[in-house]
C-alpha cells in the first residue's frame, strides 16, 4: 500500500511521524551507549574481583599443592576469559551496530529534510496556482458586474426620450466595452480554471505521492534497520555464548578435580618431619642415684613437639607477630618467614626436618637440571650455528662464538658442581641409618617417590658420559662428613643401625652356602630371603664397603627391599652379595605374582 494513495491530504501528520522515527533511532543509540556501558563496567568489575582474590606471585606454589585451592584459582582463571566475552560484547556493539544506528540517524535527517522541501515545493506551486485562479475569478466578477450595470445604463437611456441620440450612443458603445470586458475576464478566468484543475490534479496524482513515496521509503528503510541491528545484537551476543559455555564447563571441571583425599595427602607431604613418635617417658626413680635418660632413644629429637617446624604451638606463637596473610583469606602463610624469623635458610637445609629436608634438595636439584638443560640446549644451537659458519664463511665467523660457546661450557660445569654438591647432601643424608621400627616399606609413597628423583639424578648427565650413582655417599667424603659410626648412635639413644656388609665378610659367609634355588622363600645363612629378581639397566662399580659391582643388563636376586637410603641388597649368579643403588636397577618381587 502506497501513502501517496491512502494518504494524499496527510502531508502534516507523515512529516510528524518520520520525525518520531528519527527520534526512536536517537533513543536505540542511548540504549545502546548505555548497555556497552553496562558490559564494560560488568566486565571491569568481574575482571577487579578476580584480581583482587588471585594468589601474588609468590603465593602460586603453595596454590598448587591442593587441589581445593589450585581449582580455585582455575575458577578465577575462567571469570576472567568470560569478563573477556563480555567486553567483546560492548566493543561490537559500539563497533558496529552504534556505529551503523549513528550512520542511519544522519541519512535519514538529511533525506527528510530534501522529501519536506520536495513537499513544500509541491504544496507552494498548487497555492500559487489556485491563487492566481482566485484572482481571474474576481477579475471576471467584477467584469460581469459593470458589464451588466452599463447594459441598465444603455436600457435606461434608449428609454429616456430626453436624451439625445449622441448621449444614446455614448451609453451604447460603454455598455459594448464592457461587455467585451467581460467576455476577456469569462475567458481568462476559464483558462485559469482549466490550468489549475489540471494542476491540482498532477499535484494530488503524481507530485505528492512521489514525495510520499520517498518518505515511505525511508520509513521502512528506517525500520528494516532497526529489525537488523537487533539481530546484529543478539548474533553478538550469541557468537561469544559458546565461549562462556566453555568457562562455565572449566568451572564446573574445576569443581571436579578438587579432591579431599589428595588435599589430605598434600597437607602430610608438606608438613611431615620424619621423625619418629617419641618413646614412652621413663620412670623417674629417686631412689636410684642416677636417672637415665633415654627420651631421645628412638631418634626423636628433644624438644620436638615444641621446635618442630609447622607445630600447632609454633604457629601460635608466630600468629602473633604475622600481619595480615597471604593467598585466599590469608590462609596460606610462608613457614620460612613465620618459624625462622630473621634467620637464613642452611645451604643443605639441615635446619629443617629430614622429610622436607628431602623434598628441599630435589626441589634445588630440580631446579639446577631445569637450567643445564636450557644452557645445552643453548649450546648445541651455538655448535649448530658455528658449523653453519664454517661452511659458509659468508654468514659469518666461527671464532666469534668460541668464547660464547667456552662460557656457556663452564657455566654448564659450575651448574654440575653445584648439582652435584646438592646431589652429595642428598647421598649423605640417605646414608644415615634409619632408627629402629622405622624401617619403610620399600612400596611406600616415599620409597618409590626418592627411586624416581635418583633416576632421574641419574640420566642428567651430559652425553658420553656414565650416569651418575646419585646415592653414593663416599662420592663427596672428602668435603662431607661420613654418616656416624654404631658407637655415636649407641651413645646417643641405644638405636639399632642398618649397615651395609663388608664385601669380604659377605664372600666368606657364601663360601658355604650351596647353590640357591629361584623360588620365593629361599633363605641365607643370615636370614634374608630371595623376594624377587632385578635387573641392572646401568653399570656399577662397586666403590664402597659392602656394595657389589654389576654391569648393564646383568640378573641377580633381591634379598632385601629399598628402606629408604636408596640401596638394595642383592646376590649375584656367582653368589656375590652385596648393596646396589636402587635407581640403578629395574625389580620385580614376586608377591606381584601372587596379588
Amino acid at each position: 500500500m502506497s501513502w501517496g494513495t491512502e494518504l494524499w491530504d496527510q502531508y502534516d501528520t507523515i512529516a510528524t511521524h518520520t520525525q518520531k522515527g528519527i527520534d526512536f533511532c536517537e533513543r536505540f543509540t542511548h540504549f545502546l551507549k548505555d548497555r556497552c556501558s553496562i558490559e564494560l563496567k560488568y566486565a571491569s568489575e568481574l575482571k577487579k574481583l578476580v584480581k583482587s582474590y588471585q594468589p601474588k606471585k609468590k603465593e602460586e606454589e603453595e596454590y598448587q599443592q591442593y587441589s581445593w585451592a589450585a581449582r580455585f584459582w582455575d575458577v578465577l582463571k575462567e571469570l576472567h576469559d568470560l569478563a573477556g566475552q563480555h567486553e567483546v560484547i560492548a566493543e561490537n556493539t559500539q563497533g558496529q551496530v552504534l556505529k551503523d544506528v549513528q550512520s542511519l540517524i544522519s541519512e535519514m535527517k538529511q533525506q527528510r529534510r530534501k522529501d519536506l522541501q520536495d513537499g513544500a515545493k509541491v504544496q507552494d506551486q498548487l497555492k500559487e496556482s489556485l491563487a492566481k485562479l482566485d484572482k481571474s475569478r474576481r477579475n471576471y466578477e467584477k467584469a460581469f458586474k459593470m458589464a451588466e450595470k452599463a447594459t441598465d445604463d444603455y436600457r435606461k437611456a434608449d428609454a429616456d426620450i430626453n436624451l439625445s441620440r449622441a448621449e444614446v450612443e455614448k451609453t451604447r458603445n460603454m455598455m459594448m466595452i464592457k461587455n467585451n470586458q467581460c467576455d476577456e475576464s469569462k475567458n481568462e478566468y476559464a483558462a485559469q480554471l482549466q490550468q489549475t484543475n489540471q494542476h491540482q490534479r498532477d499535484h494530488y496524482t503524481q507530485q505528492m505521492p512521489s514525495v510520499f513515496q520517498q518518505m515511505q521509503s525511508m520509513e521502512e528503510n528506517r525500520i528494516n534497520k532497526i529489525k537488523s541491528m537487533v539481530k546484529q545484537i543478539a548474533d553478538i551476543e550469541r557468537s561469544v555464548v559458546p565461549i562462556i559455555n566453555t568457562c562455565i564447563d572449566g568451572m564446573v571441571k574445576a569443581s571436579d578435580g578438587i579432591s579431599a583425599e589428595e588435599d589430605s595427602k598434600a597437607v602430610i607431604d608438606k608438613y611431615k618431619s620424619g621423625f619418629p613418635i617419641p618413646a614412652d617417658i621413663p620412670f623417674e626413680d629417686l631412689s636410684n642415684s642416677s636417672v637415665i635418660d633415654t627420651s631421645n632413644a628412638n631418634g626423636t629429637p628433644k624438644n620436638s613437639l615444641d621446635n618442630r617446624k609447622g607445630t600447632v604451638s609454633d604457629k601460635k606463637k608466630n600468629r602473633k607477630d604475622k600481619k595480615g596473610g597471604g593467598g585466599l583469606f590469608g590462609i596460606f602463610t610462608s613457614s620460612k618467614a613465620t618459624i625462622n624469623k630473621g634467620e637464613e635458610s642452611k645451604e643443605d637445609f639441615s635446619d629443617l626436618p629430614p622429610n622436607q629436608q628431602r623434598k628441599a634438595l630435589n626441589r634445588k636439584i630440580d631446579e639446577f637440571k631445569k637450567e643445564i638443560a636450557r644452557e645445552t640446549a643453548e649450546r648445541e644451537g651455538m655448535l649448530k650455528m658455528k658449523d653453519v659458519y664454517v661452511n659458509n664463511p659468508a654468514l659469518g665467523d666461527p671464532n666469534a662464538l668460541e668464547k660464547k660457546i667456552e662460557e656457556n661450557a663452564q657455566k654448564i660445569d659450575s651448574l654440575q658442581a653445584e648439582m652435584r654438591k646438592y646431589q652429595g647432601y642428598l647421598a649423605n643424608m640417605d646414608a644415615k641409618p634409619s632408627p629402629v621400627g622405622q624401617r619403610r616399606n620399600s612400596l611406600s609413597d616415599d620409597s618409590i617417590s626418592q627411586s624416581s628423583t635418583n633416576m632421574e639424578m641419574s640420566q642428567t648427565s651430559l652425553p658420553g658420559q656414565p650416569p651418575v650413582a646419585a646415592n653414593e655417599p663416599e662420592v663427596y667424603t672428602d668435603e662431607w662428613p661420613e654418616p656416624p659410626s654404631d658407637e655415636e648412635f649407641e651413645e646417643e639413644g641405644t638405636v639399632e643401625i642398618r649397615k651395609k656388609p663388608d664385601k669380604k665378610a659377605i664372600d666368606d659367609e657364601e663360601d658355604h652356602v650351596g647353590e640357591f634355588e629361584h623360588a620365593e622363600g629361599d633363605f641365607d645363612e643370615e636370614g634374608f630371603p630371595v623376594i624377587g629378581t632385578c635387573r641392572a639397566l646401568y653399570i656399577y662399580e662397586a666403590g664402597n664397603e659392602g656394595s657389589v659391582a654389576m654391569t648393564e643388563g646383568e640378573e641377580m636376586f633381591v634379598l632385601e627391599q629399598d628402606q629408604g637410603d636408596g640401596w638394595t641388597r642383592v646376590r649375584k649368579h656367582d653368589n656375590s652379595e652385596g648393596f646396589v643403588p636402587t635407581s640403578y636397577i629395574q625389580c620385580h618381587f614376586y608377591d606381584q605374582d601372587e596379588v
